[in-house]
């Protein structure tokens, strides 16, 4: 079983270097990028059901044209084929739900902010929770996310 580096891709500047050194530790340790999108839950209101379902299916469409957009560059800098995962809702509950369900999920990278804008939820979030973060004894990867592309190779 190949371990696999799961990484969350949002619109944050930093998330780049998280995609980049999650890559570069799998091809270096055999691994297998996961790249998880979370596009929120739609509002549960009946009379605009027909609104909604057009709205989920654009944001899933946006949500999987993004995907494939990362996925190549993390094949290239990999070596392999990553798993691409759409889960709607909270980004938390999203990564407990994924690393629940799939065992090889060895490793969550995330990317932590620079400059005055903090580190960014998900990072506060396992500083604050530790090991419930995830659901499971799961190590997390926070790379800073001003990185740059020798230093990733450097360090990964």
């Amino acid at each position: 079983m190949p371990r696999k580096f799961l990484v969350v891709v949002d619109d944050s500047p930093e998330f780049e270097s998280a995609l980049r050194y999650a890559a570069r530790r799998a091809r270096s340790t055999g691994g297998r990028v996961a790249l998880l999108r979370v596009i929120p839950a739609a509002a549960p209101d009946a009379h605009w059901a027909g609104v909604r379902e057009e709205i989920e299916r654009q944001t899933r469409v946006e949500a999987e044209t993004l995907l494939n957009k990362w996925a190549d560059e993390a094949a290239e800098r990999s070596g392999a084929t990553p798993l691409l995962l759409i889960e709607r809702g909270e980004p938390q509950d999203a990564i407990r739900k994924v690393v629940g369900e799939d065992a090889e999920i060895k490793i969550l990278v995330l990317a932590a902010g620079s400059g005055g804008r903090g580190p960014g939820p998900l990072v506060s979030a396992v500083v604050k929770q530790g090991g419930a973060f995830t659901g499971r004894k799961l190590p997390v990867t926070i790379v800073p996310g001003e990185l740059t592309e020798k230093d990733i190779e450097d360090l990964a």
